[in-house]
């Protein structure tokens, strides 16, 4: 297992960081098996878990709190904010009502008295930053959080929030988590960039496309199924795996052709997606989230992997630097940009 230092904290966080979005209702359900592979990824060498109090409505994190007791100092934890968490108007947002309620909820449910990594899970238009960190701020000389990151923001708002913290004496975002895989690099060109100009550590989310570089799909298939499809809430069209639109027949060419790559460097295709994001120098760590064992082995199996010149030059030839195949894979902060009325919607939500 490779280590890296999470920006300019000096803490040491492991290449690969377990994510727990399929603990729980979402994936797997059975609590001694996620506690089995939770030990398994400590075992391993992986010290960073990183969950959200919306992840299975909670119970993620309930799930991390039980299998990391008696282990609790040896991992970095951490865990969000800002999804809506109940059906209130109020149980939501980077507001500090919400941020201050919410820390305490996910406190109770991790079994512990700090979190290490406490994230705003999106950006909320209708709260001020200068409000948000502040509330963080707050938190941490509580010594209730160590550390505050953001979580799928723009280049302009991670620009913003450094500015604020510094022009307000806030606690600044330490970290940024963004979506970063062999199909969507549109974060090479501003993201990545931003962060390493204030010295931001980089977790990268879906480095394997949400089951598109598994290795399961190819080029001539005409449905894709995924257990995501079934019981993922926030994915209530299947437009995300719908081969009719043209977006996703290029992702799934070129998930074909980099599985060749992979194959003739003597890799899996998910060791070349996961080797691919952790070579970048800006990344920190790449999110797996296994859904069960087997899936935390083939990815476990990535740690040591070092990609050579010659294969990312080959990668660039399939998906040129800076690109997203589909625009859709960006994240929130994209779509709110592009549409005005849904930027409207969002701040009135």
């Amino acid at each position: 297992m490779q280590y890296r230092t999470l920006g300019s904290t000096g803490v040491q966080v492991s290449s690969l960081c377990l994510g727990a979005m399929m603990f729980g209702t979402w994936g797997n359900a059975d609590h001694e098996d996620v506690a089995g592979i939770v030990r398994t990824a400590l075992d391993a060498g992986v010290n960073i878990i990183d969950t959200a109090d919306v992840y299975s409505g909670g119970e993620s994190e309930v799930l991390v709190g039980r299998a990391i007791a008696g282990r609790r100092d040896e991992i970095v934890l951490a865990t969000k904010v800002s999804s809506p968490m109940g059906p209130g108007r109020n149980e939501r947002g980077a507001s500090r009502r919400w941020i201050v309620r919410a820390c305490e909820a996910s406190l109770r449910r991790l079994g512990t008295d700090h979190i290490d990594l406490y994230q705003v899970h999106r950006p909320d238009p209708a709260t001020d930053l200068d409000e948000t960190l502040g509330a963080l701020t707050d938190l941490v000389r509580a010594g209730k959080i160590r550390y505050a990151g953001s979580s799928t923001f723009t280049p302009s708002a991670i620009v913003r929030a450094q500015w604020t913290a510094e022009r307000r004496q806030r606690e600044r975002f330490v970290c940024e988590q963004p979506p970063y895989s062999l199909l969507a690099r549109g974060i090479e060109a501003d993201v990545l960039p931003a962060c390493e100009a204030h010295r931001m550590g980089v977790l990268a989310w879906s480095p394997l496309a949400g089951g598109w570089l598994s290795g399961r799909w190819h080029r001539d298939a005409v449905e894709l199924s995924s257990h995501r499809t079934r019981t993922m809430p926030f994915r209530t069209t299947l437009s995300h795996y719908d081969l009719g639109i043209p977006a996703n027949r290029a992702k799934l060419d070129a998930a074909t052709e980099l599985a060749g790559i992979a194959a003739e460097a003597g890799l899996t295709l998910i060791q070349l997606a996961l080797a691919f994001v952790t070579t970048h120098p800006a990344v920190t760590a790449a999110i797996i989230g296994p859904r069960t064992a087997a899936h935390l082995r083939d990815q476990l199996a990535a740690a040591d992997v070092v990609l050579d010149a010659e294969v990312l030059d080959r990668i660039d030839r399939v998906v040129a630097p800076g690109t997203d195949l589909n625009p859709e894979d960006t994240g929130y902060g994209a779509e709110i940009l592009a549409d005005p009325r849904r930027r409207r919607r969002a701040a009135a939500r």
